[in-house]
């Protein structure tokens, strides 16, 4: 039950991590370290992820702010290897990423969740690239339950609980049902305040798959990237919402990882009914090897388990896929879309750790690399 601080996460992250590898022992979260060995059977820093034919050129991408810090230091250190090249991506939001994608304004997209064929995107993707559009697994971002109450360090929650807090049933924090899943913990007589994304949001949908997913009876709200609850306050973006709670006691929202972290959050442990698990790359990545492939061909769209139990898997995760065209109509852009989502999935898993994701597991890191050399 014990919190991570952005001072202590680097290191347990990094003897953590058994199924890829870590950027250093020594580096802490958001640290911009490129390097990276070779860990727990992951190809990540194998010949086959490297840049080994740099392309020139640019590139315009758009998309999740989940993936912007693993994206900004992607494209930092492909563009010192690659001096040809250059990579601008706009994080707007994963709704306006797959709409400016589908428009043909962008290159590829990053999307917290795949294309939605029921909203006609997969189809509309389709006539955009003239070939099949892919969607393409690249960052893993445990989504935190962060908080900021006055003298509490810790808590843990259950699904049940996360939903009633989200739901306005629970609106205090020393609630009964609060503070028998804390016992020990001090839980303040005050209000809490909810904090949600107020924009077209990946991380909303996915956290609201996780609630229905996990707490059925207690989220009956239907899943959408425009988070479907009313209780709380809307706030743009990621750092919207991270600047929300940091300033705000008796807070509570739902970010990404590595926002949480650069931003000195403290953030629950989650029981999903194998006893509390703490969020960190090793108990995110648990889950994600635990998602099977729903995608057909070299579209590698996952389908995740939300309501696992496996014992020390922390369930809240995000995938963000970047979605690109299986082939360009320009061939230079392929090239250096290939190019540059070659190193992305090959050497630039290596630091996400220290960035505050978990990198892709091994089986999953291979068929992405396999579906990446396909672009054309």
């Amino acid at each position: 039950m014990k919190l991570y601080r952005t001072g202590l996460l680097a290191g347990v992250v990094a003897g953590a991590i058994t199924f890829a590898a870590c950027g250093s022992d020594n580096n802490p979260p958001g640290s911009n370290s490129a390097g990276g060995s070779n860990a727990g059977g992951s190809s990540a820093g194998s010949s086959s992820g490297s840049v080994g034919d740099c392309a020139t050129g640019s590139l315009k991408t758009e998309g999740s702010t989940a993936q912007q810090n693993a994206i900004t230091e992607w494209t930092k250190a492909y563009q010192q290897k690659c001096s040809g090249s250059t990579i601008a991506y706009n994080g707007t939001g994963s709704g306006a990423g797959v709409k400016n994608f589908n428009a043909g304004q962008v290159d590829f997209a990053g999307s917290d969740s795949a294309l939605n064929a029921a909203k006609g995107e997969i189809g509309a993707a389709a006539r955009r690239c003239a070939s099949p559009a892919l969607n393409l697994p690249m960052v893993t971002g445990p989504i935190a339950v962060a908080f900021q109450v006055s003298g509490v360090d810790k808590l843990t929650l259950t699904p049940s609980l996360i939903a009633k807090i989200f739901t306005g049933k629970i609106v205090a924090w020393d609630d009964a049902a609060l503070m028998a899943a804390n016992s020990g913990v001090n839980l303040p007589a005050k209000p809490i305040t909810v904090f949600f994304r107020g924009d077209s949001s990946g991380t909303s949908n996915n956290f609201a798959k996780y609630l229905a997913g996990a707490a059925p009876s207690d989220f009956t709200l239907k899943p959408d990237n425009a988070w479907p609850g009313k209780t709380g306050q809307g706030k743009t973006k990621s750092q919207g919402v991270q600047q929300a709670i940091q300033t705000t006691d008796g807070s509570i929202g739902y970010i990404e990882w590595s926002y949480a972290v650069n931003g000195g959050l403290k953030y629950a442990s989650v029981d999903n009914g194998a006893g509390p698990v703490e969020l960190n790359a090793d108990t995110a990545g648990k889950a994600v090897a635990a998602a099977t492939v729903a995608g057909t061909g070299d579209d590698l769209t996952l389908k995740l388990d939300y309501a696992t139990k496996t014992p020390g898997a922390y369930p809240i995760i995000l995938v963000t896929y970047e979605i690109v065209c299986s082939k360009y109509s320009d061939a230079a852009i392929g090239k250096l879309v290939r190019s540059f989502l070659t190193y992305t999935a090959g050497d630039g898993q290596s630091v996400l750790s220290d960035l505050g994701y978990a990198p892709l597991p091994a089986q999953i890191q291979a068929k992405v690399q396999a579906s990446v050399s396909k672009i054309g």
